[in-house]
């Protein structure tokens, strides 16, 4: 049973395998009832089912405590005597405690005798009771060379270690192999710390060759080869990058001191010999959790709440009392409670710190939120995603400094080029017409603009490169492969990644090598390495000392930047508050900049310029608990939301009523298979498995991701935003982004199996009216259904690429580069003599595409959706540019106002700026 049952637990469907355990357990819980209250004999396939379901788990929970190995042992006692009354009783209290997390408190539940009721406080969604009743619990691995035989009582002594006075709680793991433990790591998400022993096997105990397999293809080594100490320090790098976060201990009987004393020493948190410090590893352990749950700033500012403070600062709201008091107001307190008044000031002293100038708590919680990040320095924003990017845009950019940026970008992006003056260099993405969207920028196309920029002697000119990490359709670069060929062009080049969406992937095990702080700390190691040294001199062997730009082999080659030259400068943005339990507004800046020192003033300057001086406190807090939540259960609640969206994909498809009016797009469908050598088209089980997406991410040029589901609801009949607000109004179903013809779902660390039932039952209702509307419509109404339907998902119009600037707002007409002076063309709009108006739909407006004179657009126009600027100051506006606004249906174009018409800079506007 133990070989054909392992196409679960060889963890080559490792989403699946992880997302089913509740539902396996719950699953058998009924089989067992079933078998229990029959008044039949049961069938030999009946037991034969049981038994299978059983030796199922027993494998895969050798990766948690619980159950754990005694409980296991006494189920399938029960099952081998027949006592089906037992056997269903403990599965379904199995299937309780894991589901309702009471394994985590409730001592009870690990007594297969106990049949007591169990208690599920954790489990209540508005019970915050048992947030303080109960001591966080989490799970420790011992990789350990001891007999299985003996493990329970490797188990019994930690649990004799508990103190009354620890913080925590946790409960040993045991594991015997090298393998193993990657497969316990990458399974079990409560895991919070590592036990290596010196001594160790490789090889598991269950059959798991495509581990194995990718252990020793991704690492470049023979496992066969290793032994000792140095098998238990690839393995603690090997865990390292599956999830930084984790403590690991090194416990062995060799030279101690010399290991202690090595390079290979920085992966431990500490290294003990032998078992001569039993207390202190426990300790340890506590300790190395703790550093991860202490919050400076929310901590102290919950200790301020608590203190009796008098106020005389220009802060009525802070303590509360000119509402508490108040007979007008006084819902308010009711519906916030008190702790937010208490622990409101706009004071930085007696312990609060300034955001601004942070020297106490506030500077130890953006450190704490550097490490977690994987970045050399955070700093918290409380202005939202569009200050951060300002704040970096203005730090590293100057006016006449050329940017290579995506237009696609949010619109702060394109207000920070007017603010610094620095001139956008338009890239375009792919297109995606059929769906109304855009995907990303083919490295191909940032090659060759920098290439150019270097054939007109402006290279040097080349500052940054901006780019959206992953877009808001889930388009993921990988930036690791971008910097590296661009820097292969300018060794010195900056990278904004603005990653908004995106910031929960450092937690993931898969999102995280598709991050910019990722790709520069392997970079940095990377350039670092004898191997690179001689890997670069074959490349420069190929091509010479400087790429020529007119080498036209470079456009479709791998660059490599030269070691002695290359810098490592990448700044990284996201919206905590978009992926994590941060307030609204919540954001990070985040900082690897090997030059950083030559900006840092700028970048204050940037900081004082952008941020409020009087900020939110509770926004401040919240970033620092969202790192420690992050820290702590990051990687749990990552691979849940992935767990979900593939869930929902699976639903989706596989529902032929849903699925006859409904689609979500697949990987292959969003991803042009020239970017996508690996040939990866969808995920999930029957699509790939983990390796497979894992080679294709640290491949292919783009990838889809998976937590991003744009569904197709045109073949519905139903526009975008009609749909939106139908999904809104009648459903309580809410979601932001949509195209002409779909919506964007998206999952996060907040969704529940309970969130995607509710999504695929209106899903299925909506399907379900559709087909009683046609079957009782008559020829007619089913043919304007038709003609509906062809028009959203067939009639769609094309997608505008950016046209030019204007040559009056450029410094060379002539320029092969398409850079431009947008900063001049936008200030020369305030001046209303400088405008004029033309309407979109009007005569006039065809007369001038067709014989001129030239359209110049005056403003950023941004059609929501698709969201991004069709036309920004400065830009001709071309005949294709119209077409598709004039198929727009949506209701908000920021910059346009169809009363008015379409503003426009007047000819003498375009000459009086011609001495620019």
């Amino acid at each position: 049973m133990t070989e054909s049952s392992f196409a679960i637990t060889d963890i080559s469907n490792f989403f699946s395998a992880c997302e089913a355990r509740d539902g396996r357990w719950a699953k058998l819980a009924t089989i067992a009832r079933h078998c229990a209250n029959s008044r039949e004999a049961l069938q030999d396939q009946d037991l034969r089912d049981l038994q299978g379901r059983l030796a199922e788990l027993q494998i895969l929970e050798g990766f948690w405590a619980y159950p754990g190995q005694q409980l296991l042992n006494q189920f399938q006692g029960f099952l081998d005597k027949k006592e089906f009354a037992s056997f269903a009783t403990l599965s379904g209290r199995i299937a309780t405690a894991l589901l309702s997390g009471a394994f985590r408190h409730d001592v009870s539940v690990w007594d297969a005798n106990d049949t007591s009721d169990i208690s599920v406080s954790d489990f209540l969604p508005n019970s915050l009771d048992g947030a303080e009743q109960h001591r966080p619990h989490f799970e420790v691995l011992s990789v350990t060379p001891l007999d299985p035989s003996s493990w329970s009582e490797l188990i019994s002594e930690v649990h004799r270690l508990r103190r009354a006075e620890d913080r925590f709680h946790y409960d040993l793991v045991p594991v015997s192999s090298f393998v193993d433990a990657i497969a316990a790591v990458l399974c079990n998400r409560n895991l919070q710390a590592v036990i290596l022993n010196s001594s160790m096997i490789i090889q598991s105990r269950h059959a798991i060759p495509l581990l194995l397999q990718h252990i020793e293809s991704a690492a470049h080594i023979d496992l066969e080869t290793l032994s000792g100490s140095r098998l238990a320090i690839l393995l603690a790098n090997i865990l390292k990058k599956i999830r930084p976060e984790i403590d690991i201990y090194l416990n062995t009987s060799l030279d101690v001191e010399k290991i202690a004393g090595s390079p290979d020493a920085q992966v431990f948190r500490r290294i003990f010999f032998g078992a001569e410090e039993v207390m202190e590893l426990h300790l340890s352990i506590l300790d190395g959790v703790n550093d991860r749950y202490e919050t400076a700033y929310f901590f102290n500012l919950k200790k301020y709440s608590q203190r009796p403070i008098g106020t005389f600062h220009a802060l009525p709201i802070a303590r509360g009392k000119s509402v508490f008091r108040s007979q007008w107001i006084r819902d308010m307190a009711q519906f916030y409670g008190t702790s937010i008044f208490l622990a409101e000031s706009s004071a930085t002293t007696g312990g609060l710190d300034s955001l601004l100038e942070p020297t106490g708590n506030i500077k130890i919680a953006q450190q704490m939120a550097a490490r977690a990040f994987g970045a050399d320095r955070a700093y918290f924003v409380t202005n939202g995603t569009s200050t951060s990017n300002k704040i970096v845009l203005q730090a590293v950019l100057a006016p006449g400094d050329i940017v290579l940026i995506d237009r696609n970008c949010h619109k702060s992006h394109h207000y920070a080029m007017v603010l610094s003056g620095a001139q956008p260099l338009y890239l375009d993405a792919y297109a995606l017409t059929p769906y109304s969207m855009y995907g990303a920028v083919p490295l191909r196309s940032i090659k060759q603009a920098l290439l150019q920029l270097k054939a007109e002697g402006k290279l040097d000119r080349a500052k940054l490169v901006d780019l959206t990490n992953c877009t808001f359709d889930g388009h993921m670069y990988n930036p690791r492969r971008v910097m590296e060929e661009c820097l292969a062009i300018k060794p010195d080049l900056i990278f904004l990644w603005d990653e908004a969406w995106f910031g929960f992937a450092r937690f993931s095990f898969f999102h995280r090598r598709r991050t910019g702080m990722n790709a520069a700390a392997v970079l940095t190691e990377r350039y670092a390495s004898e191997n690179y040294r001689k890997e670069y001199e074959a490349f420069r062997g190929q091509v010479g000392d400087d790429l020529d730009p007119a080498d036209s082999r470079l456009l479709d080659m791998h660059l490599l930047p030269d070691p002695d030259k290359v810098r490592i400068r990448v700044y990284q943005t996201h919206s905590t508050h978009k992926s994590m339990s941060a307030l609204r507004q919540g954001s990070m800046v985040l900082v690897h900049d090997q030059d950083f020192n030559r900006v840092e003033s700028a970048f204050e300057e940037a900081y004082f310029t952008h941020s409020s001086t009087s900020p939110n406190l509770q926004i401040i807090a919240s970033l620092d608990l969202a790192r420690r939540q992050m820290e702590l259960e990051g990687f749990a609640l990552t691979m849940k939301a992935t767990e979900l969206a593939l869930d929902i994909r699976r639903q989706v498809a596989a529902n032929p009523l849903v699925s006859k009016y409904f689609r979500i797009l697949t990987n292959a469908e969003l991803v042009p298979a020239e970017y996508r050598a690996s040939g990866l088209e969808d995920y999930g089980v029957g699509h790939s498995n983990w390796k497979e997406v894992l080679d294709a991410w640290n491949d292919d040029e783009f990838a889809l991701d998976p937590t991003r589901l744009t569904l197709i609801c045109g073949s519905a009949g139903f526009d975008g935003t009609e749909f939106k607000g139908i999904l809104a109004d009648r459903y309580d179903i809410q979601l932001n982004k949509t195209t002409r013809n779909s919506i964007l779902l998206q999952t996060n660390i907040n969704n529940t199996r309970s969130d995607v039932a509710h999504l695929i039952k209106v899903l299925a209702d909506i399907a379900r009216q559709i087909e009683t509307d046609l079957a009782r419509g008559n020829d007619m109404e089913k043919n304007l259904f038709a003609e509906r339907v062809k028009s959203l998902v067939e009639d769609v119009p094309d997608l505008p690429n950016f046209s030019a600037f204007h040559d009056f707002y450029r410094d060379d007409p002539a320029s092969k580069t398409a850079e431009g002076h947008m900063r001049e063309a936008f200030y020369a709009a305030y001046d209303p003599a400088n405008c004029e108006y033309v309407k979109v739909n009007s005569a006039e407006m065809d007369e001038r595409l067709k014989n001129g004179p030239v359209l110049v657009a005056a403003d950023f126009v941004i059609p929501y959706p698709p969201g991004f600027p069709i036309m920004v100051p400065g830009q001709i506006v071309t005949t294709e540019t119209i077409a598709f606004m004039r198929k727009l249906d949506v209701k908000e174009i920021h910059g346009y106002h169809a009363a008015q018409g379409l503003r426009l800079l007047k000819m003498s506007a375009l000459k009086k700026s011609q001495g620019k």
